[in-house]
């Protein structure tokens, strides 16, 4: 059987939290879109984690987490996230990602501050 949670508003709906719940009983966990700018908090026997790339299946030892093509994957952030999990003694998880995953260049960030300085500069002194 197939379950899919899907948001329809922005901001914090609870799509993590349900699907940590549906992970316990999945075999595959898929993240398909979004980036670190987002964030789900989980509450296990673990602790509490805010994860920003993982799936929320990476909690259980029995699934395997996607990360999709319709992701905005940082690499960075990606590890940092991996590595915190692990080192508070989370099994290592079963972590796929798709050769589609757009990935968030360090110059993005770059660029994006640099366009919205530009803009702030020509706002009218107010």
């Amino acid at each position: 059987m197939i379950k899919a949670v899907v948001g329809a508003n922005w901001g914090d709906e609870g799509k993590g939290k349900i699907t940590d719940m549906l992970a316990q009983k999945a075999d595959i966990i898929v993240r398909f879109q979004g980036g670190a700018n987002a964030g789900h908090t989980i509450v296990n026997d673990y602790g509490k984690f805010a994860l920003h790339t993982m799936p929320s299946g990476v909690f259980y030892g029995h699934t395997t987490s996607v990360i999709g093509n319709g992701v905005a994957l940082n690499i960075p952030v990606f590890f940092k996230e991996y590595n915190e999990i692990v080192d508070r003694g989370v099994p290592a998880p079963k972590i796929l990602i798709s050769d589609r995953a757009q990935m968030v260049m360090p110059t993005a960030y770059s660029a994006r501050r640099q366009k919205e300085s530009f803009i702030w500069e020509q706002l009218p002194a107010m």
